[in-house]
């Protein structure tokens, strides 16, 4: 009963509410308040402060966050090897991916990984923005740039530059930019990562940086919208390299500014707190490492 509270305990954290938990789990709020009540006399801690409004996790209910998952990963690794032997990975796994590469890249090694292993199953959340992923219940994530949370463990994928860049159509009609600053007399789409707006595009080294601020007539938190946009000849774009790659090659984009390219920015996969992921996510994280490094070295 222990093992099922802290598993309702994770929904609670996971759904933010005991109503929404309730309805995950095919419980009343009742049932629901009362096995939290009991998880909570066991531990004689409050796991969750409540109001009328809100529900969030305690110091003492982050801990158990931590450790919960990891505990409830090793016991369905265990009932795994029991039941379909001890080569066989089951269970659910959570990601978060920004959107380009969620479905250029996540969503191809995630459907290859299922069909291997059919006995996982695989929620993918696409987003430009911002991820709690110890409070979404995320079991690892990917982001560009450098990891603030420095309780989160982490694993670079590799260096990826940001180009900047447009369809033949647009060029061919607004002409291409000479230098950063000639950015200000284009139509850049920009792309909102949660409440930051993507609108100050930085060229040059360490040593000698340029900053531009740009505009244009189209905003979204959508990288593959954005990309698509571009494509379109609405605009120019500054994209990660893995995202606009193929687009180059194949000539439908055009690479701008080249020789005022700023550094590369690290890709980032990341992972909750804690001990050692469930064999099946160790085994999901490192097809993606593959698939990325491989594509790395192109």
């Amino acid at each position: 009963m222990l093992i099922d509270n802290i598993r309702l305990f994770l929904t609670i954290a996971e759904k933010g509410s005991l109503v929404a938990a309730g309805r995950e789990a095919g419980l009343s709020a009742t049932t629901v308040s009362e096995r939290l009540a009991t998880l909570e006399a066991h531990y004689s801690v409050v796991l969750f402060n409540r109001t009328t409004r809100s529900l969030s996790l305690t110091d003492e209910g982050r801990t158990l966050v931590n450790g919960a998952k990891t505990v409830l990963g090793e016991v369905e690794d265990l009932e795994a090897r029991i039941r379909h032997g001890a080569d066989t990975l089951s269970g659910p796994i959570r990601i978060s991916a920004p959107i380009d590469i969620g479905r250029s890249i996540v969503s191809l090694v995630i459907s290859t990984f299922t069909s291997a292993h059919p006995e996982t199953s695989v929620e993918l959340l696409l987003s430009d923005g911002y991820v709690d992923i110890v409070g979404q219940g995320f079991d690892l994530a990917l982001r560009f740039g450098a990891v603030t949370d420095s309780t989160l463990r982490t694993r670079n994928l590799g260096q990826f530059r940001r180009i900047v860049c447009a369809a033949p159509s647009y060029i061919d009609q607004n002409g291409a930019p000479k230098k950063p600053s000639d950015l200000v007399q284009h139509n850049c789409l920009v792309m909102r990562f949660g409440e930051t707006l993507d609108n100050v595009w930085r060229f040059g080294t360490e040593r000698k940086p340029q900053t531009v601020t740009v505009r244009g007539n189209k905003i979204v938190n959508d990288g593959s919208l954005v990309r698509q946009w571009a494509l379109d000849g609405h605009g120019i774009i500054l994209k990660s390299e893995l995202d606009v790659r193929p687009d180059l090659n194949a000539g439908l984009l055009e690479a701008l500014l080249e020789d005022h390219a700023s550094s590369a920015n690290p890709l980032q996969m990341m992972f909750p707190p804690g001990r050692a992921q469930p064999r099946r996510v160790r085994a999901l994280a490192q097809a993606i490492t593959d698939e990325i490094t491989s594509r790395n070295v192109q």
